[in-house]
C-alpha cells in the first residue's frame, strides 16, 4: 500500500468515529487509496472497526499516569507499541498518518517520527487532552475541528469543519427513519445516548424518571443507547412505564436514531455535539461527570450560547439527578414551542463537510 496512510487513536467511539468518516472520504475520493488504523486494546476498538469493515491494528499503549508503577507500566507499554508500530509502517510503506486523539496516538506518532512519516493531527476536543497537546509538538500539520477553549493549546491550528461518518447523518426524513427501525412513524421521539459506551448515570437517571413521573412521556416514544450492561434493565423499565421504548447497548448506523428524534439527551463528546448539530436535533448535552475539569462542557456550549441546545450538570447520585437534569429534560418534552426554536437555530448553521476537507489534505500530503 504504498502511498497509503494511517489513522491512529481509539479507546472510545469519540476517537474512531471521526476518523472512519475521513477514511470514507479518502476512499471515496481516490478509490485505490488503503488506509489502516492503529488502534487500542478496548473492545470498542474492534467492535466499531470490525461493523465498518475497516483494516485495523492493535498497538500496545497505556494512559498517562504520574504514580510510579503507572508510569513505569506507560513507558514499558508504550515502547512496545512504538516498536510495533514502526512495524507497521514498514509493512504498510504508508507515508502520512492522523493522530486523532487518545492514548494510542503517542506511540504511533513517535514512531512516525522515527519512520520519517508525516504526521497530521486532527483535534476533536475544546480542551485538549495530554496526547494531543504532546503530538501538537512532533505534528507537521494541525488541524481542529472544535474552537478551542484555551485559544494557542496546540499552537496555531487550522480550523476545519467536524468529520461526521455518513452513517451518522439522517438518511431520509423522520417518518421514514422511525419506520426503518420499527418505531411508530408519527410517535414523538426522544433520544438517549451515552455515547459508543453508555452512560450508567443517565440510565439510572431515566428509571427514576420512568417509576415516578410516567406522564412526562406521554405521546412519546424513546430510543435509548444504554451500553451493554443495563440493556435489559432500561427494557423492563420502559415496559413498566408503558413508554414504547427502543432499547440498544450500541448502534452502528446512528443516523437513523438522529434523524427520527424530536429530542435528545446526551454526553457532550465532541462527535455526539457535532452529530446533534449536523441533524439539528434539541439536544439537552450533559457532560461526562468523571473528568475533574468537565472539558465535555465546552463542546457543547457554542450550540448553547446559539439557543440551539440546552446543557445540564451531572451531578451522577440519581436523587440529584432528578432535579438537575430530570427538570430540564421534562421542561423539553413538555414544551413544543422551546424544541422549535432550538431547531430553527440549528438550521440556520448549516454543515460543513470536515471528513472531506481532511481526506483532501491528506491525499495532497501523500
Amino acid at each position: 500500500m504504498k502511498g497509503g496512510i494511517i489513522l491512529a487513536g481509539g479507546g472510545s467511539g469519540g476517537h474512531l468515529s471521526p476518523g472512519l468518516a475521513v477514511a470514507e472520504r479518502l476512499h471515496s475520493i481516490a478509490g485505490d487509496i488503503e488506509t489502516v488504523f492503529a488502534c487500542s486494546d478496548r473492545k470498542i476498538d474492534r467492535i466499531m472497526l470490525e461493523q465498518a469493515g475497516a483494516r485495523f491494528e492493535v498497538i500496545t499503549a497505556a494512559p498517562f499516569s504520574i504514580r510510579p508503577r503507572g508510569l513505569l507500566r506507560m513507558v514499558r507499554l508504550n515502547l512496545r507499541g512504538t516498536r510495533e508500530a514502526e512495524r507497521l509502517f514498514r509493512n504498510t510503506g504508508a507515508t502520512t498518518m492522523v493522530a486523532m486523539g487518545g492514548f494510542v496516538s503517542i506511540p504511533v506518532v513517535r514512531a512516525a517520527r522515527r519512520c520519517s512519516v508525516r504526521v497530521v493531527l486532527l483535534n476533536l476536543d475544546a480542551v485538549p487532552g495530554r496526547a494531543n497537546r504532546w503530538v501538537a509538538k512532533q505534528a507537521d500539520d494541525i488541524r481542529t475541528s472544535v474552537h478551542l477553549q484555551h485559544p494557542g493549546a496546540l499552537g496555531n491550528p487550522v480550523q476545519v469543519g467536524f468529520p461526521l461518518r455518513r452513517v451518522a447523518l439522517a438518511p431520509s426524513d423522520a417518518l421514514s427513519c422511525r419506520e426503518r427501525l420499527g418505531l411508530e412513524p408519527n410517535r414523538f421521539t426522544l433520544l438517549v445516548t451515552g455515547a459508543s459506551q453508555g452512560a450508567s448515570s443517565l440510565n439510572a437517571l431515566m428509571r427514576i424518571l420512568l417509576r415516578e413521573n410516567p406522564l412526562a412521556f406521554d405521546g412519546w416514544q424513546v430510543i435509548h443507547l444504554s451500553g451493554a450492561r443495563d440493556e435489559s434493565a432500561m427494557r423492563q423499565a420502559y415496559a413498566e412505564a408503558g413508554v414504547p421504548a427502543l432499547v440498544t447497548g450500541f448502534l452502528e448506523k446512528m443516523g437513523l436514531a438522529w434523524g427520527s428524534a424530536d429530542l435528545a439527551m446526551s454526553r457532550a463528546g465532541a462527535n455526539s455535539v457535532a452529530e446533534a448539530a449536523a441533524n439539528t436535533v434539541p439536544t439537552l448535552f450533559v457532560p461526562y461527570p468523571y473528568h475533574r475539569d468537565l472539558h465535555q462542557r465546552y463542546n457543547a456550549e457554542p450550540l448553547v450560547r446559539l439557543g440551539g441546545a440546552r446543557l445540564a450538570l451531572d451531578a451522577i447520585e440519581p436523587d440529584l439527578n432528578r432535579s438537575a437534569i430530570g427538570g430540564p429534560l421534562i421542561e423539553l418534552l413538555t414544551d413544543p414551542d422551546q424544541r422549535a426554536r432550538m431547531r430553527d437555530v440549528l438550521k440556520q448553521q448549516g454543515h460543513v463537510d470536515g471528513a472531506a476537507e481532511i481526506a483532501r489534505l491528506l491525499l495532497e500530503m501523500t
